[in-house]
């Protein structure tokens, strides 16, 4: 129970972010900026990231949240960059796009911990995944591979195109914060695609 409140809980400040619409405009570190209160969808983010940070390490073994703790370390740090110097807000905005797919990834766990994962009925024999189940695994990995993937390849280069304009810190910063959550994100898609498609495949196959 504990488990759905902490997913349920964490939708809502982080998503808020998300949901504001991206318009070019010029800015001071070249990227796409926001034309409305630019630095309120970070700072949300901020504190969203601070407050489940701090509520993963009160409530949770470190052995089943050190990967988020790491990575609500590395966000609240460059978001923090971006908000308190008020530079790099486009870059930081871009960013929120792949909060998009974390609906997704948050309802499909939602899906499980409900125990609504497989059809009824099908648990101990053949289990087969319920029409809800279905949908959200397919548009969590197409949000994945749009709103996750091509978000983050475009930070990756716009960060070495501008390497040479970027303070050597935030370089730093910036490259080793997308080097590990790139490589979470990989380890992830990983293991649910296993988990969701090829399985589900598999089974598939052997009920035939």
């Amino acid at each position: 129970m504990e488990e759905c409140q902490h997913v349920v809980s964490s939708q809502l400040p982080d998503r808020s972010g998300g949901c504001f619409m991206l318009l070019p405009s010029p800015s001071d570190d070249g990227g796409p900026d926001l034309l409305l209160l630019p630095a309120l969808p970070q700072s949300l983010s901020t504190g969203y990231f601070i407050h489940d940070f701090l509520d993963m390490a009160l409530n949770q073994p470190f052995k089943q949240s050190w990967e988020l703790l790491l990575h609500h370390s590395l966000v609240i740090s460059c978001f923090g960059l971006a908000v308190t110097s008020r530079l790099y807000l486009g870059f930081a905005a871009v960013s929120l796009l792949v909060e998009i797919n974390s609906v997704f990834l948050h309802l499909r766990q939602l899906l499980i911990l409900s125990g609504r994962r497989n059809k009824p009925g099908t648990e101990l024999t053949a289990p087969q995944p319920s029409l809800a189940y279905s949908i959200t695994s397919w548009l969590n990995v197409g949000t994945f591979l749009v709103f996750r993937a091509c978000t983050l390849g475009w930070m990756s280069r716009w960060l070495a195109r501008h390497s040479e304009h970027i303070p050597r810190y935030v370089l730093m910063m910036g490259a080793a914060g997308l080097s590990l959550i790139s490589t979470m994100n990989v380890a992830m898609f990983y293991k649910m695609f296993k988990a969701d498609i090829l399985k589900n495949m598999r089974n598939a196959t052997e009920n035939h």
